[in-house]
């Protein structure tokens, strides 16, 4: 794992290194000026020796000023280490999740990877800047310490060094409590995430179905909890101040009772007294701080572990050897297919599919809900892979393309299609980035966009906010099925997408396609029959099997599901599920 995220400092490594460079300065200026302090009050004041006393004077200004030069030198370096390293590590496990398939992204779930991408980051960012910089300051400023006050006085020294053997026991017995209350604490924040992000995308219904007071004790329960397991394991890491408190003041008693002795004895001078009390406060803080550090560390390895997980998660789709980058024509045909979303073939959403559509022909898909209308066709562009059997496209197995190229050659239009914050235009150029002002109308005019657009007072130039919110629910659709048609695809997949048109305006898109599309594949799902009456064939799904294959006719004579859907639509009815 510590390798993984190191390989995210990369470009950032020289002020990496710089900053325990700088840190080493400042610990050797730290560590000099109460060698110098003594020798101050030893040969100059109690000496009464004006020339010492400016002269250690000069030497002791001289190490402040140098001390301060270097630490904020080492601040800087470890400031611009630490937020490039955090970049880094962001883009990485970004560029991860790009080529995440399905079935990655709902094994960690969009929440989780929020979480993972913001305060899991923040959390190791300021880890590794503890690691550059305070944790590399304080194990050399209680090394040299305790050589320097070694050299001074054995015993008064001992004291110090008698207790680092039981503040580290209690300091690895925190931890080994905190960490699980921690990891657990971040996967609460998983939940609190989702929360939120549910209740924002979905505020029209909360507002509609006046449920806010549901969603505000919601989120309570969830915050509440984080609130009580951060508390847990905070109290838990608070018991380390006090223990280095106590630590720190005892020995101070004791080495000023000792430290009295021995100089009413002769065998110690006020400044070499002075210096190691010094070196004594500096022994004690720099354990201080190593035990705050370790707290940190503790907090942030929860962090990284979880970021680490991101980062080596392997997609479980991916190219094969020399991919094919070429997609013949539209055919498709399904063999055998069986599918599970688990991967187990007892839970099959799909079984023993067999299927074979040509180039250029207009293919409706009806089926009840759950009849698994939408999981066949996001297996065409390969969004997840089959449990059994191949899906051929252009005459190749999916799984032998070039996952670019064969997506590239499929355009698919749900029914919660997402529009991007941004213009008509550069929302209409995720389709093709290079597509002119004119394929774009003519896109538009072929979806029954141009219309509506020309009414925007900005036409195509007009600002759509994020999720498409400023237009309906019919002109989102329209807009999709325009960016779908831009990529100019070999098979375009209708997922419900014209559901909220009205029906002459649906009519239209069908005409519009047949005339302007005829060597593209036409994937229609609808509940409407209306939208699929005139396909050269209509597949029924049930339970995710074909229930039946056939024209409009043929299946009005063969197939009771497909009568029933029409009979009960002609009466007004509310016809087919999704």
């Amino acid at each position: 794992m510590i390798k993984t995220l190191a390989g995210c400092v990369r470009e950032y490594k020289f002020p990496a290194i710089m900053s325990p460079v700088f840190v080493t300065l400042e610990v050797i200026m730290d560590v000099l000026i109460p060698l110098v302090m003594a020798k101050l009050i030893d040969f100059g004041i109690d000496a009464g020796d004006m020339n010492a006393v400016m002269k250690y004077g000069m030497i002791l200004v001289l190490c402040a000023v140098l001390t301060m030069t270097f630490g904020v030198a080492s601040s800087t370096v470890a400031s611009v280490a630490s937020v490039g390293f955090a970049k880094n590590l962001r883009k990485d496990m970004f560029d991860n999740v790009q080529r995440f398939s399905f079935s990655n992204i709902d094994k960690f779930s969009a929440a989780s990877i929020i979480t993972r991408l913001t305060t899991d980051v923040n959390n190791v960012q300021n880890a590794f800047m503890m690691i550059i910089r305070i944790a590399a300051r304080c194990p050399l400023m209680l090394v040299f310490s305790v050589v320097m006050a070694l050299s001074i006085n054995v015993k008064i020294t001992m004291v110090f060094i008698a207790v680092i053997p039981v503040l580290t026991v209690i300091l690895f017995g925190i931890i080994k409590i905190a960490f699980p209350m921690f990891e657990k604490v971040f996967k609460t924040y998983d939940k609190l995430n989702n929360v939120v992000r549910e209740n924002i995308r979905g505020v029209r219904v909360v507002k509609a179905y006046v449920r806010e007071d549901y969603e505000i004790s919601k989120f309570k329960v969830i915050s509440d909890k984080i609130f009580r397991d951060f508390s847990q394991a905070e109290k838990v890491v608070a018991f380390n101040a006090p223990v280095m408190q106590l630590a720190v003041y005892t020995c101070m008693i004791g080495a000023s009772w000792l430290g009295a002795k021995l100089i009413v004895g002769g065998s110690l001078t006020t400044g070499e007294l002075v210096s190691i009390i010094t070196y004594a406060m500096q022994i004690l803080m720099s354990l201080m701080m190593l035990s705050m550090i370790f707290v940190m560390l503790t907090l942030a390895r929860a962090s990284a572990e979880r970021d680490y997980e991101i980062l080596i998660e392997k997609p479980d789709i991916a190219d094969g050897d020399n991919p094919v980058t070429e997609v013949a024509d539209g055919s498709i045909e399904f063999r055998n297919v069986d599918f599970s979303y688990a991967g187990d073939m007892d839970k099959l959403c799909l079984s023993n599919v067999n299927l074979e559509i040509k180039s250029g022909e207009v293919v409706g898909i009806v089926g009840g809900t759950g009849s698994s209308k939408s999981t066949l066709v996001q297996l065409i562009p390969r969004l997840y892979d089959v449990t059994g059997g191949e899906i051929l496209v252009g005459g190749v197995n999916v799984k032998d393309y070039d996952m670019h190229a064969l997506r590239n050659s499929v355009s698919m239009v749900l029914q919660k299609n997402v529009l991007f914050s941004g213009t008509v235009n550069e929302n209409m150029r995720w389709g093709d980035p290079d597509a002119s002002e004119e394929e774009i109308i003519k896109a538009c005019e072929t979806a029954q966009a141009g219309e509506f657009i020309r009414e925007f007072p900005k036409g195509y130039e007009t600002y759509i906010d994020q999720g498409g919110t400023n237009v309906s629910g019919g002109q989102r659709q329209r807009l999709c099925i325009a960016r779908a048609l831009l990529k100019k695809p070999k098979i375009i997949i209708m997922d419900d997408s014209t559901s909220a048109v009205d029906t002459a305006t649906d009519s239209k898109i069908r005409k519009a396609f047949r005339e302007d599309l005829p060597d593209t594949t036409k994937i229609i799902i609808a509940q409407r029959i209306s939208s699929v009456e005139h396909a050269d064939k209509i597949i029924v799904l049930e339970g995710g099997m074909i229930n039946g294959i056939g024209t409009h006719e043929e299946l009005l004579e063969s197939n009771e599901i497909y009568r029933e859907a029409y009979t009960s639509q002609m009466k007004g009815g509310m016809g087919l599920g999704e």
